[in-house]
């Protein structure tokens, strides 16, 4: 569910009607409803077994606004970087509730998170668990560490996001588990706390998850035998979103949760689990101006303000999502358009042979379900200005991370010395 939705032929954003806000800030920019936030939090939160952290996953929107809302919620956050846990930090994420994942943390991060205080370190390797020993060691500190385990499954999702199969970058392999927390057992500087597992993203099906849980649940139990204190269980995220209407809806929370509680539920451990996409996707669209309807030999595009650098999703991923226009009619003509960008690339492209209401040079179009991996995956490509993104809550709505401009670009390079 979200709250965007036409009254009198305008789509609002909840209170506020969309051309308002692009009249204010220009095009293109990025809305996020305050309320289609709250609700999905709260929806996963209430789904999940008592006593669960759910860690939002920052990486899927790291807008300080939007951290800062779910931190008022009492969301934790799981981070893959020094750069996101200053960001977690200064919206208001206790130390106390953020988890630190990613294959590639560097010594100087370990330490900025060891001084923080953070909850846990999920260690993805047996080289990051050596570091991360001697990194506590020279501090006087001792790591909470979960081990990810790479459980070997397919997570039917796309392959760029898959991340449990063997073949992945990320975790211990399932046939070294138990060797790795039997060496993490040695290390003077590191507490083993638990076990983490995370298969991918955007998985529109249980079995991918019951199975990796089950795996889950009997490693545990396997750890516990071996003398290990296992008393944190983090599964991770991945939950899909339903980003074309005419495909499987994806498990709701509700169901998802019961999934949970049947594999671990009775294992007497705290879980910790990693929404982000299913916090975010849905409470964020991205909206643009057409500049200009050609009429090519056999297409015709709509060309937008908005390029693949403001949403790379469907050039890297190949990805889907609904377009709708910003102001429609009854008993409009519709017409069938390659929905393109400016940028100089032929995969700057929205989508392709998509039906919509007539479109002419000026109108707003919205892309939809762009809360997640869209303004964090944008660039300055073909020095295009990173866009605005707009904060809505009720009737107000703020700009919560300016434009930037091609003046500030500029001003973030210098000439060297021979150049002058």
């Amino acid at each position: 569910m979200n709250h965007f939705e036409y009254r009198d032929g305008v789509l609002h954003a909840e209170d506020v009607p969309v051309p308002e806000i692009a009249k204010a800030v220009g095009t293109p920019f990025y809305c996020y409803s305050t309320a289609t936030l709250e609700r999905h939090y709260r929806v996963f939160e209430a789904a999940m077994p008592k006593g669960t952290l759910v860690a939002y996953a920052v990486k899927a929107n790291g807008s300080l606004a939007v951290i800062k809302t779910l931190a008022k919620l009492g969301a934790g956050a799981d981070i893959v970087s020094g750069g996101e846990m200053k960001k977690v930090l200064a919206g208001g994420v206790p130390a106390s509730k953020i988890v630190f994942s990613g294959v590639g943390k560097k010594r100087d991060e370990m330490a900025a998170a060891l001084d923080a205080g953070i909850y846990q370190f999920n260690v993805e390797s047996e080289a990051e668990l050596d570091v991360l020993d001697e990194v506590a060691a020279s501090k006087g500190a001792k790591a909470a560490v979960a081990l990810r385990i790479n459980p070997d499954v397919d997570a039917r999702t796309h392959a760029k996001i898959s991340t449990g199969k063997a073949e992945n970058k990320f975790g211990i392999g399932w046939g070294r588990a138990k060797a790795a927390y039997a060496h993490a057992a040695k290390l003077p500087s590191v507490k083993v706390v638990g076990v983490d597992v995370h298969i991918g993203s955007q998985i529109t099906e249980l079995g991918p998850f019951r199975e990796a849980f089950a795996k889950v649940a009997d490693l545990v139990r396997d750890l516990r035998a071996d003398g290990h204190e296992i008393s944190r269980i983090d599964l991770g995220g991945g939950l899909g979103v339903p980003y074309d209407g005419s495909a499987a809806a994806p498990p709701l929370p509700d169901t998802y949760g019961a999934a949970v509680h049947e594999a671990v539920g009775k294992l007497d451990a705290q879980l910790i689990m990693e929404p982000g996409r299913l916090i975010a996707a849905n409470a964020g669209v991205l909206v643009s101006e057409v500049i200009y309807i050609k009429r090519g030999d056999t297409k015709e595009f709509a060309i937008l303000d908005a390029g693949m650098n403001d949403l790379i999703r469907p050039a890297m991923y190949d990805a889907w999502h609904e377009i709708v226009a910003v102001r429609t009619a009854p008993n409009v003509q519709r017409r069938v358009y390659d929905v393109v960008g400016p940028v100089c690339e032929s995969a700057d492209l929205f989508a392709r042979d998509r039906e919509l209401p007539q479109l002419s040079q000026g109108d707003l179009v919205a892309i939809l379900t762009a809360g997640a991996y869209g303004a964090v995956q944008a660039s300055g490509y073909n020095a295009r200005p990173l866009a605005p993104e707009v904060l809505v809550k009720g009737r107000q709505f703020a700009v919560t991370r300016p434009r930037q401009t091609v003046d500030d670009m500029i001003a973030q390079e210098r000439w060297p010395d021979w150049l002058l």
